[in-house]
This record gives C-alpha cells, structure tokens and sequence, in this order.
C-alpha cells in the first residue's frame, strides 16, 4: 500500500491482516479475535438500526478525479463505508453461463457502498445521499447494464413487476435461463420476494 497509494498515509500499526472468514465475523458486528466462529451459526441479527447498500462493478479503472469525488463524498457521511471487492484469478476463468452469477472475465472489481442510520427520522436523508452518490458513479462503472451485486440487493433497482430490468444487472445474460428454471420447478411462483426470479406466463 505504501508503494501503490502512498496518498492514503496508511501506517502498519493502523491495520489488522485477518482470514476471509475474520473478514466476515468482522462485518456482521464480530470481534475478530476475540469470538469463537460459532458465533455466525447464530441467525439473530446483532445490528438494531437502519442501513441501504447499493453495489456497482468497475470494468475499468477509475480515473483520479472521479475517485477523488467518489472520496470526497463517501467522507461527507460518518456512518459510510466504501468497499472494494477484486476479482480476476480463478474467477474470470470460470465462464458466465456457468453458474448464475455471471461477473467475472472482464469485471476488475465490485464496489459496495453502505449507509448506516440509527432513528427513522434519518431514513429520508440518508437515502438521498447514498442515491446521490450512486448517480455520480454512473460514469465510472459496468454499462448496459449497470451491473449490481444480487447479494446486495437493491430495490431502487426495480420489483418483480419489471424483472428483467433488475434481473439483468444482477443475471447478464443468465436471467432467461433462471427464468425458465424457476418456472419448471416453483411453476407457482411459492418462493417470492421483491426481487425473486419470476415464472413465465402460461401460454
């Protein structure tokens, strides 16, 4: 990091090199060292608040001004955090249409953004403000479509009502195919949410 992006001033003693899976007992409000990792076997979650992610992905790198903005912007909310996810390596070589997911050749890394709140006299505010941020990171990122990380799930995206606009940021290319799966095995469509994979509409 001190080669790459000395602007950072990251210093050693202000980092803490963790497992993946300390990364995610990290995330869900874990100690990392401190916990043993049966802790994540409990589904009760420990966040008692309010939080919206979006997800982005980055084809290409981002130009020094448009991190500096996307910077500038993230340090505007206290609550915020900015994660950078790289893929390449064994993911790019799996193909597409191999499993659903379908980001991988071509994709050099997946960006989340997180807002958290703590009232809901809040929830106006900071909606606006992860909306905004999302709109100025539009020249930046994946394009036709705006590819979106499904596990992020983001209902800004759309509702089943108009699936396939969502279900290609998420899907690409495999969404027709998840689509006739689902109708061949949920035919009436028992498994729902917001933003579950609808069925055909009988012929």
């Amino acid at each position: 990091m001190e080669e790459r992006f000395p602007e950072l001033g990251l210093a050693a003693e202000s980092s803490q090199e963790v497992s993946w899976i300390q990364s995610v007992m990290y995330f869900a409000g874990f100690a990392v060292n401190n916990i043993s990792l049966k802790a994540l076997l409990n589904r009760t979650s420990t966040f008692d608040g309010f939080f919206k992610a979006k997800s982005d992905y980055a084809r290409e790198p981002i130009s020094g001004l448009g991190l500096e903005g996307l910077f500038k912007r993230v340090l505007e909310q206290e609550s915020s955090m900015l994660i950078l996810t790289p893929y390449g390596g064994r993911t790019g070589e799996i193909p597409d249409s191999e499993t659903p997911f379908p980001h991988r050749r071509g994709y050099i890394y997946m960006i989340q953004y997180i807002v958290t709140w703590d009232t809901e006299e809040e929830t106006s505010l900071h909606m606006r403000w992860i909306r905004e941020l999302y709109e100025y990171m539009a020249p930046y990122v994946s394009k036709a479509p705006r590819a979106a990380y499904y596990n992020y799930r983001d209902l800004d995206l759309g509702r089943n009502e108009r699936a396939r606009i969502w279900g290609l940021k998420y899907f690409n290319g495999n969404f027709d195919r998840l689509v006739r799966v689902k109708t061949a095995v949920d035919p009436s469509n028992f498994f729902w949410n917001e933003q579950s994979i609808p069925v055909l509409a009988p012929h």
